[in-house]
């Protein structure tokens, strides 16, 4: 058959072919693949793959590519990344997604890095940390040996770990390389006196030059934190002052501003808030309670940041909010009566009882992981467990999920340490 007339014989068959219904069009099809030989068939199969197998992210523009991408979870994208180098090139370099999978497993973001592959592998270290959490991983043990007598004191900054024994001797550990320094009877110490009942309870600042104490005695002591002499004397309490909290204010209200420096001392019942600054005499300001008739009594694990006051009860844990006092929220998590709080952040609180070590997750509210503890030793008469790093109870980040976690006197009188595991 000639061109012209083949052509002119292909627009007839194509008018012919578009006026017929589907299933007709189909059953065409089928006729003109069984008069087809291998020529032809092996034409139909490389024309039909381009047809039908698009790469659509390697045909969209990028901008559409990255929507379409916000649309799957982080383990689907991470299969799509072995489908070509090409598609691993461009879900990588998905900035977005990547920051938003890493935010929903509490890992803290820094918009200031440009690296548009920096979020993935991040986000691949964040995975592994949560799964870690999940099965129990996470954390490691050693013990610090060196007193002769019982721990009751311990104190940790810094990486830097403090501990005072029945002895007569104070020491100071590095917990990541064990290495330990004893205080000989030379060094200057400073002396506090005054109180007339057990001291359960100090903190200090630098820039104020003050150091706080609660005793027994139902007081609270300002000091002088160079010479020691007695400032003033806290009064209201009608319980033993077991914890004091001194913390700059971050928030506003009608009775603080932005970088007042707030006294909060908590006994069985209530937490009082007080005024510290450069004017020592100062008077209560707000005193807060879980229960009016006192049917409710408050853990002597008490924690403020400038924006909110946590404190741990027989019910669970409630947070108020610091610029208006007003109860945000009771955070009551299975078992809570013997659970007590060790350290809240904006994701993560810190929980512990006799037997583990908890970790929750506060936007469920729900416990994520958890690690057994010994025997420890329970004490009156001082400290005898603290929490270490506490940066990364706002959000994890790669860099603060190391050091100490959690440390315990023992009835040996070595200390036990809960730290992190290096990253796998």
């Amino acid at each position: 058959m000639e061109k012209k007339d083949f052509e002119a014989w292909l627009d007839n068959i194509s008018i012919a072919f578009l006026s017929l219904t589907d299933l007709q069009k189909n059953e065409t099809l089928d006729h003109l693949i069984s008069l087809s030989g291998a020529v032809q068939l092996r034409h139909l199969s490389n024309n039909l793959e381009i047809l039908l197998k698009r790469d659509f992210l390697k045909l969209l523009p990028l901008e559409l590519s990255f929507y379409l991408l916000k649309w799957l979870d982080p383990q689907t994208l991470l299969t799509c990344c072995l489908v070509s180098k090409q598609w691993n090139k461009v879900i990588s370099a998905c900035t977005e997604v990547w920051q938003t999978a890493c935010k929903n497993l509490g890992w803290q973001i820094d918009d200031s890095v440009q690296d548009p592959l920096h979020w993935k592998k991040v986000y691949l270290k964040a995975i592994l940390r949560m799964k870690q959490l999940k099965d129990h991983e996470a954390f490691e043990t050693s013990s610090l040996i060196g007193h002769s007598a019982r721990v009751y004191a311990l104190y940790y900054k810094d990486g830097l770990l403090c501990t005072g024994s029945d002895d007569l001797s104070a020491k100071l550990w590095d917990v990541s390389t064990v290495a330990c320094w004893e205080w000989s009877s030379g060094a200057k110490t400073q002396h506090f006196r005054g109180h007339t009942g057990a001291v359960f309870s100090v903190d200090y600042n630098d820039e104020l030059d003050i150091l706080v104490s609660g005793s027994a005695d139902f007081t609270v002591k300002v000091w002088a934190l160079s010479t020691g002499t007695c400032l003033n004397t806290l009064t209201g309490h009608t319980e033993w002052v077991t914890k004091v909290v001194l913390q700059k204010c971050k928030v506003k209200s009608l009775m603080h501003s932005p970088g007042d420096y707030i006294l909060l001392s908590a006994d069985k019942y209530e937490i009082k808030i007080w005024p510290i600054g450069r004017e020592i005499n100062c008077k209560c300001l707000r005193t807060l309670s879980v229960s009016e008739d006192r049917s409710i009594s408050l853990q002597p694990r008490l924690h403020f940041d400038g924006k909110y006051i946590v404190c741990s009860s027989a019910l669970g844990l409630y947070q108020w909010d610091f610029a208006s006092y007003d109860i945000l929220r009771v955070i009551k998590p299975p078992d809570f009566s013997n659970v007590s709080l060790l350290g809240f952040g904006e994701i993560f609180a810190l929980l512990f009882d006799n037997r583990y070590l908890y970790i929750m997750d506060l936007r469920t509210e729900k416990l994520i992981s958890r690690w057994p503890l010994p025997e420890y030793r329970k004490s009156k008469r001082g400290s005898s467990f603290l929490a270490g790093e506490m940066s990364w109870l706002n959000g994890l980040n790669g860099q603060n999920d190391t050091g100490l976690v959690f440390a315990t006197s023992m009835p040996d009188h070595s200390i036990h340490l809960v730290l992190w595991k290096e990253h796998g």
